[in-house]
């Protein structure tokens, strides 16, 4: 009888301390993720009657919760719906968040440990939770000018300061308006998800960061930079640019987009290749060095590595593993297996812009209490030295050259000296190829550097390569961050 009721206890003990432990569990380790979770009904309610902190460009909400008369007491809003929906996301009743409304989550509802201070106060004079607010690196006029210069196409653009990282414009069309999914009339939220889900054209998609494309004549720009840093190249060396090159284990050559000679000679320098963003020179170029110095020079600039912490989903820009010789020669000029995202491409920009060095790309200046108490400010910080000052001033006046006499024309701004490189990537025959452009400017003084990016380019592959699509874009953008 004894035997019988000390197994009974020792067993009434093992399932106190398993239910003592696995509380202490969920409590310590699994709160946040069982509280983040979408169909967690009460955490859902509960949140969606705080007052959620606004996300502001400087003092003007670009998100922001306003009293509502139904059964929740706060309406999420978004003044400028698309024209920021890709940075700003959703907040949804049915769908969760997106965009800065997820990794800004506990912030923007008050709940981060950073503000627990705050919430005792609260909760001591009796005060309902609120939350903070978390302001934006983006500059207003940089993002509509963005957004603007994208009407009419499927594309995104990207700027940032190059001194210091932050990102001044993100835009992407087509874009969706969040307030739609934003609505407490549910019936209405499914049926937009719904729609904007069916939407070939993948209106939610960040294409700004979320996608990667072949960047094209743009990824010169580091086949110049692994040149030039290697020694064995100047910006006067001559290279080999036939209009044919020929490719070893292949039939099939290296051509030219013109099927022209690079500025007239089989040998120009290294300059006029990228003046006139000759294949074959850098193709050529590219199989000299080898596949391990192209991706160690891409690895300084970020591919490989994901640029930004504060968004979902970020892709990583990569650089093909081990290509043989014709499939280095390929991802010379951005082709092959070589994918980028818009953002990356502003980051190669960036960083020649900034002597060399690379800057970590962000977006959040800073998160502040209801009582404009600054709980995390956001400090510039390097990622490498990408290459050398001297060569990053080579390639400066390399993309100068590009712009005033090359394939960068049309990125000109009056008064202002831009550096720039245009890029076509190839697709597949049934469709056409992606427009790109990247620079920055001035150029002696770098304030911005910007990527654009166009899918289907419809319009002849030489205008394409000339900037036509791309380049007005970005001129506007780094007008509206000049001031011009």
């Amino acid at each position: 009888m004894n035997s019988a009721i000390r197994r009974l206890a020792v067993a009434a003990i093992i399932l106190m301390l398993a239910l003592m432990a696995n509380s202490t569990y969920l409590q310590a380790f699994r709160a946040s993720a069982i509280n983040a979770r979408n169909d967690n009904n009460r955490v859902r309610d509960s949140q969606f009657s705080v007052n959620r902190g606004p996300i502001l460009i400087g003092t003007t909400p670009i998100a922001k919760s306003d009293p509502s008369n139904d059964r929740f007491k706060y309406q999420r809003k978004y003044p400028s719906g698309p024209v920021y929906a890709p940075v700003t996301g959703y907040y949804s009743y049915l769908f969760g968040r997106g965009g800065i409304e997820l990794t800004m989550n506990s912030e923007l509802n008050g709940s981060d440990p950073s503000m627990a201070f705050r919430r005792i106060i609260d909760v001591i004079s009796n005060r309902p939770q609120q939350g903070g607010s978390v302001t934006l690196t983006l500059n207003a006029a940089a993002q509509q000018a963005a957004y603007d210069g994208l009407a009419g196409k499927i594309g995104a653009v990207v700027a940032i300061e190059p001194s210091t990282g932050k990102i001044l414009a993100m835009a992407t069309r087509p874009s969706y308006d969040p307030n739609l999914l934003a609505s407490h009339d549910t019936t209405k939220v499914a049926a937009a998800w719904k729609s904007l889900n069916a939407d070939k054209n993948r209106p939610m998609s960040n294409r700004a960061v979320q996608e990667l494309y072949p960047p094209g004549s743009t990824f010169k720009l580091v086949t110049a930079a692994a040149a030039l840093s290697s020694g064995k190249y100047t910006p006067d060396s001559k290279v080999t640019s036939p209009a044919q090159l020929p490719l070893p284990q292949t039939t099939v050559p290296l051509v030219n987009e013109d099927n022209k000679n690079c500025g007239g000679s089989d040998n120009a320098t290294l300059t006029v290749a990228l003046r006139y963003s000759c294949n074959t020179a850098f193709g050529s170029v590219g199989m000299a060095l080898g596949a391990d110095a192209l991706n160690a020079q891409a690895a300084k600039f970020g591919f490989g590595a994901r640029p930004l912490t504060e968004l979902a989903g970020v892709a990583t820009s990569q650089f093909p593993g081990d290509p043989n010789e014709p499939q280095t020669a390929q991802s010379a000029i951005g082709q092959f297996d070589v994918q980028a995202s818009p953002l990356q491409m502003a980051m190669v920009a960036a960083g020649i812009a900034n002597k060399g060095q690379l800057m970590k790309p962000y977006l959040v200046q800073n998160v502040k209490t209801p009582d404009l108490k600054t709980v995390s400010e956001t400090k510039p910080e390097s990622l490498h030295q990408a290459v050398t000052p001297q060569v990053a001033s080579q390639l400066t006046a390399m993309m100068v050259d590009v712009v005033n006499n090359g394939t960068g024309k049309p990125g000109r701004i009056s008064g202002v000296q831009v550096a720039g490189k245009t890029g076509t990537a190839q697709t597949s025959k049934d469709r056409p190829p992606f427009a790109w452009f990247t620079a920055f400017a001035p150029a002696n003084d770098p304030k911005v550097a910007v990527a654009v990016l166009i899918e289907d380019a419809n319009v002849p592959r030489t205008d394409v390569a000339g900037g036509t699509l791309a380049a007005p874009i970005a001129k506007k953008v780094m007008e509206a961050v000049l001031g011009q």
